[in-house]
């Protein structure tokens, strides 16, 4: 007898249709034989689906069998169809009419006892079956997550008996909605980390807060013990909480390389990434036999922050620039070429030099002008100019330490940034014709900066002089009218003014060609 049951298969981030065939009742002994490009993990599959069947007390057909996933240039990975193959067998020894499946895109790894496991790809499979018209059955935790793609009925399960009499009509199981969702919980932004904290270093956190209001890249220059790894790491206090696609993309990408199987917290928020400096190309870019997503995707809709930037490996660093021009990576191996999204705000740390105290009021610097401009030159020229705002991180003293008073906290500031981007998502929101949907300022198209960030007679003079004086690219331009934008924002200036011009320029430290870090 011969069955389908449709399933998918994960490319980078997206799921493509994979159909489950059985066909049974062929001449010869019992074996299960499964074809259609499987790696090991699926070709295990027909030893766990035995096992499943002996627990649950179910019959397997008594005849050869091919099990084959369709299409079979395809290649298939892991142990997401398990579950499928269970019930194509199920239809081939007539346990389940054939009709029953039609309309279901099914996944799920069978435990020995036939407990149905969670598997990666959640939210893809989602929205594979709602393009296809269909409604999905999924692991419970699998469930919960593509529960948030509107459009569709998610179907949890918890193993392959309870899984069969629902499809059967013997059980009844309501479907997930977004609000039951584990995944679906707001995380508040309070934790132990706090920008109050901070003493001291308000052109620091001054930039932070721009920098973050309109999700530009951000590079902090600063001698060891100024405070650059400690205010990065309560960067996550201050980003405001993502909308529900912003989300779904996140989650997507997170789910495809299996982060929601393991993290025991779950809920909506940004992501922060933050790779050791010994991270390697596909590490960083993503990749693989197999290409999957790497950090720069994982941060997607969040913040990457690289500390030791120059201590990261120069190929490293300039793979970087394409996803940072364009917001998505293209990695091409024998086997696939997928395209991963890739739109992250950039927080760079580094010391001025290589001892790190050049500059430094408190500390004697033992670095040559060789060795400086050695250490300097391993940030490219090119990557420099595709981050929005360079700052100095001064060092302070103990008595300014002591004598400081507590900064602002991260709640205040973070509401400055949340009516900043309220502002921003209210000014693109006119720009649906424009192209793909802008969220922030930081990815403005030439043609929204022509028409967002017109400047008057004196802001231009100010903008010409500092690009002769500077000689600043015509990237760096761009990045400063983006720049002064937010600033504008933050201020809530209509149009940008002189001031904001001026401090967007000030912004531009390792530009300033005849100026020291």
């Amino acid at each position: 007898m011969y069955s389908t049951v449709y399933s998918g298969a994960l490319r980078g981030v997206e799921a493509v249709s994979v159909q489950v065939e059985a066909k049974s009742g062929m001449l010869g002994d019992f074996a299960m034989i499964v074809v259609g490009l499987p790696d090991a993990a699926v070709k295990e599959s027909s030893d766990r689906v035995t096992a499943a069947f002996s627990s649950c007390k179910l019959s397997l057909p008594f005849s050869k069998t091919i099990i084959n996933l369709a299409p079979g240039d395809i290649r298939k990975e892991g142990p997401i169809y398990d579950l499928p193959i269970a019930l194509s067998l199920l239809v081939a020894n007539g346990t389940l009419p054939p009709e029953c499946l039609e309309r279901f895109v099914v996944a799920g790894e069978l435990g020995l006892d036939g407990v149905v496991r969670p598997i990666r790809g959640g939210v893809s499979l989602a929205l594979l079956a709602r393009k296809q018209g269909r409604d999905v059955i999924l692991p419970r935790v699998s469930a919960e997550e593509a529960a948030l793609v509107e459009g569709v009925n998610v179907y949890p399960v918890e193993d392959l008996t309870e899984c069969l009499k629902f499809l059967k009509g013997e059980k009844a199981i309501v479907p997930l909605t977004p609000e039951s969702s584990s995944f679906a919980k707001s995380v508040p932004a309070e934790s132990l980390l706090d920008f109050s904290e901070v003493k001291g270093q308000y052109q620091l956190r001054r930039a932070v807060e721009i920098a973050v209001a309109g999700a530009h890249n951000l590079l902090m220059i600063g001698s060891p013990g100024s405070g650059k790894s400690m205010i990065a790491k309560r960067i996550p206090t201050i980003l405001p909480e993502p909308d529900l696609d912003e989300f779904l993309e996140i989650l997507g990408i997170q789910s495809a390389a299996g982060m929601t199987i393991v993290g025991d917290e779950h809920g909506i928020q940004r992501p922060f990434r933050s790779p050791h400096h010994t991270i390697s190309d596909v590490g960083l870019i993503g990749g693989g036999s197999v290409p999957g997503p790497g950090e720069i995707s994982l941060a997607h809709n969040g913040v990457l922050f690289l500390d030791e930037f120059p201590e990261f490996k120069r190929s490293v660093l300039e793979v970087l620039r394409q996803p940072l021009e364009d917001g998505e990576v293209t990695i091409s191996r024998a086997s696939a070429k997928i395209t991963l999204p890739a739109h992250f705000m950039l927080v760079a740390a580094m010391n001025p030099c290589p001892c790190g105290y050049y500059g430094d009021r408190h500390h004697r610097c033992t670095c040559t002008p060789t060795q400086i401009q050695r250490y300097r030159s391993r940030l490219s020229g090119p990557l420099l100019d595709r981050i929005d705002i360079h700052v100095n991180a001064p060092t302070l003293s103990i008595e300014e330490l002591r004598t400081a008073k507590p900064g602002e906290s991260s709640a205040t500031m973070r509401a400055r940034i949340v009516a900043a981007r309220a502002v921003q998502e209210k000014r693109f929101s006119q720009d649906a014709s424009m192209g793909p949907k802008t969220r922030c300022n930081a990815r403005m198209t030439n043609r929204q900066i022509q028409k967002y960030c017109e400047l008057g007679e004196m802001q231009s003079r100010m903008l010409q002089m500092a690009m002769e004086r500077f000689g600043l690219s015509a990237r760096a331009y761009s990045r400063i009218l983006k720049v002064a934008r937010t600033i504008a924002d933050l201020a809530g200036h209509e149009s940008i003014e002189a001031p904001d011009i001026s401090e967007a320029i000030n912004f531009r430290l390792l530009d300033k060609a005849n100026e020291q870090i």
